[in-house]
């Protein structure tokens, strides 16, 4: 939702006394460095915390957040954890990382009162879940990295890494560097199959009202320098589509199944897209297809 507020005039924030405004908060996906000085500038005037929360539904309550007025925030940060949350990062051996200044699987190494504790009718599936990537840990399924003075950043789904060429990729930081383009509201990246690489890097790219009008193959060459110089040639898109909007949930995620799949050129069985926020977009996506 802040980056699509982003992408539009300042006059829709500018018009409003935003004064009573004592803290703003951030939820549900990984909130990039572009829109985190956006809505702290713009909407917090610089003075109220911006609380960016990392918690799950299956969680029961937020688990690691600025608590506002005391923990000093960074960008795109969700900080320490609340009293009483173990966060633990986990490596591919499933050693616990420590230390500062490493990144890992998120898991939580001791029950909290409010976390789920099974789901309906399939206790099994529960364990299988959450407990058996990380046998006595409960695995979050998002990565995370720790920083100089222990603090989190929610890096985005495990399962939204790519292999390209024999190197892992995370989307999140690619994701970043786009949105760094100042023609650039918002964008998501998927993998697609590629015989040469075995998977090769598709970005579906929202432009702000500025970008609109702008060469498009000038854009993706723009776009794809910014991703060789912030992250490395290796990471450089082979496909760019420019759309209007990208498919997500009433609570704001992007439904990235459904672009691997458009991406793929797979436009079967994309499940009941009833339920999205904007579910004719799907239909748009697919037919602008590259």
């Amino acid at each position: 939702a802040i980056r699509a507020l982003a992408k539009e005039n300042l006059d829709y924030v500018q018009k409003f006394p935003l004064s009573s405004l004592k803290v703003i908060g951030s939820v549900g996906e990984p909130i990039n460095e572009e829109a985190w000085h956006w809505y702290n500038d713009h909407v917090g005037g610089k003075r109220c915390p911006l609380v960016d929360t990392w918690w799950q539904t299956e969680t029961g309550g937020i688990m690691i957040s600025p608590i506002p007025f005391v923990t000093p925030t960074k960008p795109t940060y969700a900080s320490l954890p609340l009293p009483g949350i173990q966060p633990v990062l986990m490596d591919e051996l499933r050693n616990e990382i420590e230390g500062n200044q490493v990144t890992g699987s998120l898991c939580i190494k001791f029950p909290w009162p409010s976390m789920a504790r099974t789901i309906w009718g399939d206790h099994q599936r529960y364990k299988d879940t959450y407990f058996s990537t990380f046998p006595g840990k409960y695995f979050t399924g998002d990565g995370a990295l720790r920083d100089e003075v222990g603090y989190y950043r929610i890096t985005g789904r495990v399962d939204d890494v790519i292999i390209v060429s024999g190197h892992n990729l995370g989307t999140a930081p690619i994701e970043d560097a786009i949105n760094e383009h100042p023609a650039v509201a918002e964008s998501a990246i998927v993998g697609f199959p590629h015989d040469i690489k075995g998977n090769a890097l598709y970005g579906f790219v929202i432009l702000k009202e500025t970008g609109e009008t702008r060469n498009q193959d000038n854009l993706r060459k723009e776009i794809n320098q910014l991703i060789s110089n912030q992250v490395g040639p290796i990471a450089k898109l082979d496909k760019i589509q420019f759309v209007s909007g990208l498919p997500k949930t009433r609570s704001g995620k992007i439904m990235r199944r459904i672009l691997r799949k458009i991406a793929e050129g797979d436009f079967s069985n994309f499940g009941d897209i009833s339920t999205l926020l904007n579910p004719e977009i799907v239909e748009e996506i697919k037919n602008e297809k590259l």
